[in-house]
């Protein structure tokens, strides 16, 4: 059986070469283990290996494992969909959202996120599938949402997240990720400072960096297959 600690290392190694075949630095791309599932002992091991960033899906669960884990200092991002009766524990407990796609929400966000607590990060998620039953935002609704997001104080918007459908080609991948690199490029231009594309998991991490994700999102080549829920 493969270490947990072998399988992150060769995720590490698989970024740092795709990054040095696109000719960026080194750092410039950061990996979120995707931790929705696992047992807190796996978070525990990979923190000791040098991992701080976490995403988790679901809210109630991603509680559990915090106040488990509370000792240690991890970075919580929450990469599901955004329920509206999920909105505070979210503002009060993570760090990033990668999953905004709608001024409500934003503004739930906005108004639950503690006083004394930093900015919450965010990203938001742009549907580039066209399907109405995805999550996400149309592409010409962008810079609506970016620039009400910008108006909240207790939130700073960093970039766009992108989840290409699972059935799509290589090909069109690298299409989707090279179209939401123009975008962010787009924005900027416009004012808008973004920093972040978060795009990029197990399958595909290699042609999200080619294309400039600078978060890939990877659980299952670190982890290994998923299998029964373990807290």
């Amino acid at each position: 059986m493969i270490r947990l600690e072998d399988r992150f290392d060769e995720v590490r190694n698989e970024v740092r070469s795709s990054l040095l075949a696109a000719g960026r630095g080194l750092e410039d791309t950061k990996i979120l283990a995707v931790s929705k599932q696992q047992p807190t002992t796996a978070i525990k091991t990979l923190f000791k290996a040098g991992q701080k960033d976490f995403g988790e899906n679901y809210a109630q669960d991603a509680i559990e494992k915090m106040e488990r884990l509370k000792q240690y200092n991890l970075r919580w991002h929450f990469i599901g969909q955004v329920q509206s009766n999920k909105t505070r524990i979210i503002a009060e407990r993570f760090q990033w959202v990668h999953t905004i796609d709608r001024i409500k929400i934003a503004a739930r966000l906005n108004r639950q996120r503690p006083e004394n607590a930093s900015p919450l990060k965010v990203c938001i998620q742009v549907n580039q599938s066209g399907y109405r039953d995805k999550s996400g935002v149309d592409e010409s609704k962008i810079s609506e949402l970016a620039h009400a997001i910008m108006e909240m104080p207790a939130l700073k918007l960093r970039g766009l997240m992108t989840l290409p459908p699972v059935s799509s080609t290589t090909e069109d991948k690298a299409l989707f990720f090279e179209r939401l690199k123009i975008i962010k490029q787009r924005l900027v231009q416009d004012g808008i400072f973004l920093d972040t594309l978060s795009m990029g998991m197990s399958a595909d991490m290699k042609v999200a960096i080619a294309h400039g994700s600078t978060i890939v999102r990877v659980g299952t080549a670190i982890f290994g297959p998923r299998s029964r829920k373990k807290i």
